[in-house]
């Protein structure tokens, strides 16, 4: 695990860099508000067709040849956006990454490949605390890299360096978490189940509800990252440079829940409850974004969302991957993935509506609307666990 740690960490510090210039590339080559939601859309839409083809790719050949060669899609895609001439270059740079874009997916089925059942949030909490980190440094640094004038190749390229580093620490360092003898094993045992639909298969392990939560969560944390460099950039007269250090602050708080308190948080209050409050917390800072009228409110609203929505994730996580059998685990965690990307799709989408229409208030209250009905469902769940009892026996269907 801490060499999958490392990986991930170097793959997201790439990721990490493009996040805040992206909302400001793209301007500079003739695009407004509606083009840059369009961008995230392009590459969330192709992420969610492709991130089961990745899962299930995983689960035949090995998680790690499939994070291998998406981290090489990743870099080739960066240095695409980095040599991007016209709009155009940039919906094709981003879509391309986003074909290639099933790296969290098969990090997670091989945590889930390395740790227990009783372990496994803290291992989930680790692939987010090296989210989290990639996230501290990576806009930071493209944020640095950018400059006073807005150089964008500069920190496209780097991106691209730090994807290429992390195929050689894989290559070089990472174990395979499913190796041969287990997929031969698995094959055996999987034929009838690896023949159904990805639809079939949700209903089957009865995670059809669960899995749709992924869709709401990330409809939500999309907006926040839509909206947080247009909104700082337009009320506070804020550049990517700022952006980049709000975001980079946010990693370390990441990194912080996620790596050392995530652990004793399920210990204390159990998964369930945990992800009500967790739900709860995201919910409130949508509700203070709304509302905020300085600096420091504006700021504080967006770490009382995201940190809530931090914990969120692993959560989910780990309760889907005990609910599914090893033969198909990386599939199942690249149709999560994949509901992750639709959520990504609607939510910059619907955002840019609200936006255009109703002003930033609208637009988080909309994604506060959204997060409602993912915090009235984990509180059904919750309330149907039985008492004393194990509450990731739950499919989390209705």
């Amino acid at each position: 695990m801490p060499i999958l740690f490392g990986v991930i960490v170097l793959d997201l510090i790439g990721f990490g860099i493009v996040i805040p210039i992206l909302p400001f590339l793209s301007p500079t080559l003739g695009a407004d508000k509606m083009d840059i939601a369009l961008i995230l859309v392009t590459y969330a839409v192709c992420a969610g067709f492709c991130g089961p083809v990745w899962g299930r790719l995983s689960d035949r050949i090995g998680r790690k040849p499939v994070l291998m060669i998406c981290l090489a899609g990743a870099a080739c895609s960066y240095v695409m956006l980095g040599l991007a001439s016209e709009l155009w270059m940039v919906y094709a740079a981003r879509g391309f990454a986003g074909l290639m874009a099933g790296n969290f997916g098969v990090a997670s089925a091989m945590i889930a490949d390395m740790t227990t059942p009783k372990n496994r949030a803290r291992g989930m909490g680790l692939i987010g605390a090296a989210f989290g980190l990639g996230i501290v440094l990576g806009p930071v640094l493209g944020g640095l890299l950018s400059g006073p004038s807005a150089s964008f190749t500069l920190p496209c390229m780097v991106a691209g360096i730090m994807s290429v580093l992390a195929i050689a620490a894989a290559a070089v360092f990472l174990p395979e978490s499913l190796p041969a003898q287990k997929r031969q094993s698995n094959k055996s045992r999987a034929t009838q189940t690896q023949a159904l639909s990805n639809y079939a298969l949700l209903r089957s392990t009865g995670t059809r509800m669960l899995v749709s939560q992924y869709v709401l969560h990330q409809v939500a944390v999309s907006a926040v990252t839509y909206l947080v460099p247009l909104w700082m950039g337009d009320l506070l007269g804020w550049t990517a440079r700022e952006v980049g250090i709000v975001f980079g602050i946010q990693g370390i708080l990441m990194v912080i829940v996620q790596g050392g308190l995530l652990s004793p948080m399920v210990q204390w209050l159990g998964e369930w409850r945990l992800l009500c409050w967790s739900i709860s917390a995201l919910l409130l800072g949508l509700l203070s974004a709304a509302f905020a009228s300085s600096m420091l409110g504006m700021v504080c609203s967006v770490y009382m969302a995201m940190t809530g929505a931090t914990i969120c994730i692993p959560l989910l996580n780990t309760i889907v991957s005990r609910t599914t059998a090893l033969e198909v685990r990386g599939r199942m965690m690249g149709i999560t993935s994949a509901a992750s990307s639709w959520g990504r799709v609607v939510g910059p989408l619907l955002t840019g509506v609200t936006l255009a229409t109703a002003g930033y208030r609208g637009a988080w209250l909309s994604s506060a609307g959204v997060v409602s009905i993912y915090l009235a469902w984990a509180c059904v769940q919750y309330a149907r666990q039985k008492p004393g009892g194990i509450d990731y026996d739950v499919h989390g269907d209705v």
